[in-house]
């Protein structure tokens, strides 16, 4: 059973405004709030994608990226190694 795109997207923005309150109201550098706020966005986004193309054939011009990725190209202390 597929998921309506429209309650899809309602879930979506109900997680990202969960993650900005743990965000706000952090305790600590390991809140396990904001970590629970987080993986509950990647779900409901790839929830959100997976029901787009099924509806429309569409995706997001957005990813999700693993954050163990060695990768990254924001990681400073990964580019300061390749310098």
């Amino acid at each position: 059973m597929s998921t309506d795109p429209r309650v899809a997207l309602s879930v979506l923005i109900s997680c990202l405004e969960e993650h900005l309150s743990a965000v706000s109201g952090k305790r600590g550098a390991q809140d396990a709030s904001i970590s629970a706020a987080f993986l509950a966005v990647a779900d409901a986004f790839e929830e959100y994608e997976d029901s787009l193309y099924e509806a429309y054939e569409e995706f997001l011009p957005l990813t999700i990226t693993d954050e163990d990725d060695d990768d990254d190209p924001y990681d400073e202390e990964h580019e300061s190694k390749s310098d």
